[in-house]
């Protein structure tokens, strides 16, 4: 009769042979810190092509610098207090700020078609990732671009009559997260079916003045004809805007100004910030899915 082996105290005993094998449990999380490699990488170079050309930042903030000081402070005096129920500068600083914020967002766009002209695009969809992780690395990074430069204009927020209240600074860097997350997707979108970027520029003329005009940050919706204000509903930059406006009514309301209505009645915050990010996903998810064919 064969008597077991003894067993050492705190010996492990060994695993069964029929044990799972650990390498393809662990291969879907290989695969995901792999497209969030390449989304870090891509977010990685966006920001270092910021930090190396200050001066083409510092040009790109001077005209909405120029915008609320200079126009602002001419039109303050012509249109009157009662009429906006706060200051004209203190009114088109949401504006302001959305125009501090569209302009790199839409960069990335123009980007994209560079990128695909230069060969530098064929280098990266060479690598061992999603199409769609690609395009999504590129709008991280166009969402944050745009983010740190309209946050430099937070700065001026007191000149034009705000109060330094650190929530509400707070509010407004999440604001322009969402605002440059849209803007940048709808870039993208415009951006990902085109070949040649005069192409992209003449749309873009064609689009982005009279979105500007509509998005309510130069002058109150209120005063547009019915049919004007109708098509400011539709406006991805005059939501963007009255998000703005609403986290500056919610922190100090005697400071926003007058906001956009929809049926007699003012959206409510929540309801502006997730508009303007179900816009955005869809505009990204969009582009996605046409990035996504091959060439």
């Amino acid at each position: 009769m064969t008597t077991p082996p003894s067993r050492t105290p705190g010996a492990v005993s060994p695993e069964p042979a029929t044990a799972a094998p650990r390498g393809p449990a662990r291969a879907p999380l290989i695969r995901v810190r792999r497209e969030l490699r390449a989304v870090h990488a891509l977010l990685h170079r966006d920001l270092l092509r910021l930090s190396a050309q200050p001066t083409h930042t510092a040009l790109m903030l001077i005209q909405p610098v120029l915008y609320l000081f200079i126009l602002g402070g001419g039109l303050a005096a012509l249109i009157p207090h009662s009429s906006l129920g706060v200051g004209y500068q203190t009114f088109l600083f949401p504006g302001i700020l959305m125009m501090t914020v569209q302009a790199p967002a839409i960069m990335v766009g123009i980007r994209l078609i560079t990128d695909r002209q230069s060969g530098y695009l064929r280098e990266l969809l060479m690598a061992p990732v999603n199409r769609s992780t690609l395009l999504l690395g590129s709008c991280a990074g166009g969402t944050a671009v745009s983010t740190i430069q309209g946050a430099v204009l937070l700065a001026l927020s007191g000149a034009v009559g705000l109060p330094y209240d650190p929530l509400l600074l707070v509010l407004l860097l999440a604001g322009m997260v969402m605002t440059s997350f849209t803007i940048t997707a709808l870039s993208l979108a415009l951006a990902v079916g085109l070949d040649r970027p005069e192409v992209f520029h003449t749309l873009l003329g064609l689009v982005m003045m009279p979105l500007l005009f509509l998005s309510g940050g130069f002058f109150p919706l209120q005063s547009l004809p019915g049919w004007a204000n109708a098509l400011a509903v539709a406006n991805p930059l005059a939501h963007g805007v009255e998000l703005l406006r609403g986290c500056i009514e919610l922190r100090a309301p005697d400071r926003a100004g007058a906001g956009m209505e929809w049926f007699g009645r003012q959206p409510s915050l929540l309801v502006e910030g997730a508009l303007l990010l179900a816009v955005g996903a869809t505009a990204l998810l969009w582009a996605a899915r046409r990035f996504s064919r091959p060439a």
